[in-house]
């Protein structure tokens, strides 16, 4: 969800990062939404992703988790000069990963292009973005994403299931207490999900939900930030339930840390910092970078009635991006449990984790 804060925004004195990159527009209270345009790119702005999750169960009753994302980061803040086919403004990015649960194994891919000679790029009035042959794109309501790699493919057709999520104050969401880092950001929560995936030469016809995050920006991490749990949880009882804690270097918590429950006629309330708790019940260190991540988590939303116990299909479940983004970080599928006022629940979610692996800021 928050990784394109990691992506883009000057760094201004001694390595602090502007809350704003000039010439970009800034994210604002008061935004106007209008659909389907803001599924497309918005250029005015720094950086933006279009970001998919899901929960797939194949034919055979296999079981898959995925991720797909786009990344959009602008160069500058006006189009080249050059008439030629072959200076770029923007650069796009893209990362596909799956995990098979029962085949207890994770897979990641990776594509970087700059958007020019038609390699990489992005509508502004409607859902079709693109790096090489990988795409997300619309019709109507519909939604396609395709994404293939060597053995691995993933092509899928999902439907919402509820109209758009607006978090923050009506999709302008705070990233930092007190400052003008913020973004503009609004998701599809359960988005009813069919198609195929590919992998190791096994053709699966699927089923299941997905999850849709869309945010853009013009500023990135605050000074005094080091990373960011950001948790998206589907549950059985049709409800879902978004949260992220901004980590300080100090080794607290932001008070801008928020999130947003959703019930099942799609009704929304926005949760402060102090509207939940976020407990670790487990770690694991990755052989590949090093990085200690939390690996299980107890949550409690008193003003709700959950107390939700949290747990990753499979440990390792780490990307790292050396060709495209250059940034190590955790994103899984976990499983729900725990109860409701008192009555059981269950679900599955998608967990990122970031900064565990190293500094985020001024990376581009």
């Amino acid at each position: 969800m928050l990784l394109l804060w990691a992506l883009g925004g000057p760094v201004g004195p001694a390595g602090a990062s502007a809350p704003e990159a000039p010439g970009f527009l800034p994210a604002r209270p008061g935004y106007v939404w209008e659909f389907p345009r803001d599924h497309g790119a918005h250029p005015g702005y720094r950086t933006e992703w279009w970001y998919y999750t899901g929960h797939l169960r194949s034919d055979q009753g296999e079981r898959f988790g995925y991720q797909l994302t786009f990344f959009r980061v602008a160069l500058s803040p006006a189009p080249p000069r050059s008439t030629s086919a072959w200076p770029a403004q923007h650069l796009y990015f893209a990362h596909f990963a799956l995990t098979e649960v029962d085949g207890r194994r994770f897979t990641f891919r990776e594509r970087a292009q700059r958007g020019a000679l038609g390699l990489a790029g992005a509508a502004t009035d409607r859902l079709h973005v693109w790096v090489d042959d990988w795409r997300a794109e619309a019709e109507g309501d519909t939604m396609r994403l395709v994404a293939r790699e060597e053995d691995l493919e993933l092509d899928l057709t999902l439907t919402p299931a509820k109209p758009p999520v607006f978090h923050g104050e009506g999709g302008f969401s705070r990233k930092a207490a007190g400052t003008d880092h913020a973004s503009l950001y609004y998701s599809l929560t359960r988005l009813h999900t069919r198609g195929r995936v590919s992998v190791q030469g096994r053709h699966l016809t699927v089923t299941g939900e997905s999850w849709m995050d869309r945010e853009f920006s013009s500023s990135q991490l605050a000074p005094h930030q080091t990373g960011w749990d950001w948790f998206a949880l589907q549950l059985a009882d049709g409800s879902e339930l978004m949260l992220y804690q901004l980590r300080l270097l100090d080794g607290g918590v932001d008070a801008a840390s928020s999130g947003t429950h959703i019930d099942p006629q799609g009704r929304t309330r926005h949760l402060t910092r102090e509207d939940f708790t976020l407990t670790v019940t487990g770690h694991w260190r990755s052989p590949a970078s090093g990085a200690r991540y939390p690996a299980g988590w107890e949550i409690r939303v008193p003003g709700l009635g959950y107390h939700l116990f949290l747990r990753p299909t499979l440990a390792d479940q780490e990307l790292r991006t050396t060709a495209s983004t250059r940034i190590t970080y955790w994103e899984g599928q976990v499983t729900v449990e725990g109860h409701r006022q008192g009555a059981p629940i269950h679900g599955l979610g998608y967990v990122e984790l970031t900064g565990y692996a190293g500094p985020l800021g001024g990376r581009f």
